[in-house]
């Protein structure tokens, strides 16, 4: 696909929803926002998950965002569409849960012994520290932050509002106050999270899920390959999940 077209489908799915089309050229006009998101979450699976797969679920999220959709609620329908569609795709990849029952243990490990070293020492857990800790070398711990890459797959995601939760909050009436307080704190427990990584997994966290940027070119960004990409990545979200756990329990 040239870049011209690539350019013209991004505009047309970046132009306001035109309630008065009708249903066809609507799913047409954001199609092409269903294939972008499939590619970007690619990126972080295995070959045994299949794009198409992806772009069939996305569809369906799609479809439900159209006919769900409500304009009085404030968001545009771009921001709905995003989280729906993701939605759909993460329902899909954890339905068919591909990842091995070792690598969701490994992951639950990783993220036991950095709250422990962070809990210890007061600052961020080191590498070396970790894979000292795990009694592996650095490559090995490496080649595990590679593997748990997709660990609950896009358990990120999960911690945001970033789900089918979070679509509905958008065409839902305004919930009890007790229950908005809580969502207050845990947004802020999750943005003081964030905030508080280290400056190139924070930086990388930005690239990926703000500026949608997949993992080859954050890779020219930093300098680094993709793989080492997807290995900061994978720490991160370790790191948050062992920050969060007064938020969320293990699998």
């Amino acid at each position: 696909m040239s870049g011209a077209v690539m350019y013209a489908e991004a505009e047309a799915y970046n132009q306001p929803l035109n309630q008065n089309d009708d249903f066809d050229s609507q799913v047409k006009q954001y199609a092409p926002l269903v294939k972008r998101i499939a590619y970007h979450l690619m990126s972080r699976l295995p070959p045994s998950v299949q794009q198409d797969d992806l772009i069939q679920a996305g569809m369906i999220g799609l479809l439900e965002a159209l006919k769900n959709y409500d304009a009085t609620q404030g968001a545009s329908f771009q921001t709905y569409a995003r989280i729906r569609i993701r939605g759909a795709m993460l329902d899909e990849i954890r339905k068919n849960d591909w990842a091995p029952r070792s690598v969701h243990r490994k992951a639950r490990m990783v993220a036991e012994v950095v709250r422990n070293i962070e809990n210890a020492t007061g600052r961020d857990a080191r590498d070396q520290e970790i894979a000292q800790e795990l009694d592996v070398s650095l490559e090995d711990y490496h080649r595990l932050l590679q593997e748990a890459s997709g660990h609950r797959v896009f358990s990120y995601e999960e911690l945001d509002v970033e789900s089918h939760g979070g679509a509905e909050a958008l065409t839902q009436k305004v919930k009890g106050p007790l229950e908005g307080l809580q969502s207050a704190d845990f947004k802020r427990s999750l943005a003081d999270a964030i905030a508080g990584l280290p400056e190139r997994e924070r930086l990388v966290m930005t690239l990926y899920y703000d500026e949608e940027l997949n993992l080859r070119e954050i890779g020219s960004i930093l300098g680094v390959s993709e793989s080492r990409v997807c290995q900061i990545h994978s720490q991160a979200v370790i790191r948050l999940q062992s920050r969060m756990t007064h938020w969320t329990s293990a699998d």
